[in-house]
């Protein structure tokens, strides 16, 4: 299965590399992720106008694909992807929340997530609300980090600590990483399951597939 993924800003050729790097550690058998930067959009999604200008690009970038098996677009709010399934230039288009939440929710966890900032903590509750997720969804904490920490995953997961905290505390079992490009490996057994929208969402692509 091929997918064409776009990030939701743009991000220059390294950091395009090391996300590439993370999509190709973490894609299961059968599955490739090629990944492009988002041409001339925002450097960061640090307001509503962000959002929805990254949105716009991402729908035309996507719509504009090489042919392949599917799009996606790199990042935990679905930029562009119609909540009730549907494609993108004629190419079905796949969403990394989508696909987590929606296992997460089956598998019967309460779900609550953390983004870095509140324009993304507000987009993503509405994600949450188009897809239908409000009675199994707790909440959004807001870690207040730049765009620079995404890269920086000792002090994201500095950050993250408190409000796994304060999920467990609230009866969330399943907490959402709302940000596709930072590396969440460790897991502590006593705080809700850090779920990583990249490893979660092709692991269940994967186990959807044909065989």
């Amino acid at each position: 299965m091929l997918v064409h993924a776009v990030t939701p800003i743009t991000v220059g050729p390294a950091e395009v590399a090391r996300r590439q790097a993370r999509y190709d550690a973490l894609s299961p058998a059968g599955i490739e992720i090629v990944l492009r930067d988002l041409p001339d959009g925002p450097r960061a999604l640090n307001t509503a106008d962000d959002v929805r200008r990254s949105e716009k690009l991402v729908a035309a970038a996507l719509s504009a694909a090489p042919e392949c098996d599917a799009v996606l677009p790199d990042c935990v709010l679905d930029p562009a992807v119609p909540a009730d399934g549907g494609a993108l230039g004629g190419t079905p288009a796949l969403g990394l929340l989508r696909l987590t939440v929606g296992a997460a929710v089956a598998a019967g966890h309460r779900v609550g997530a953390i983004t870095r900032n509140e324009a993304i903590a507000a987009e993503l509750r509405d994600r949450i609300t188009a897809y239908g997720w409000d009675s199994a969804f707790h909440e959004v904490s807001v870690l207040d980090l730049e765009v620079e920490d995404i890269t920086d995953p000792d002090r994201w997961a500095a950050a993250m600590r408190p409000a796994l905290i304060a999920a467990r505390d609230a009866g969330v079992t399943a907490v959402v990483n709302g940000c596709s490009a930072v590396d969440t490996t460790a897991q502590d057994p006593d705080l809700p399951l850090v779920l990583d929208p990249i490893r979660t969402g092709l692991a269940v692509l994967a186990a959807l597939q044909p065989r």
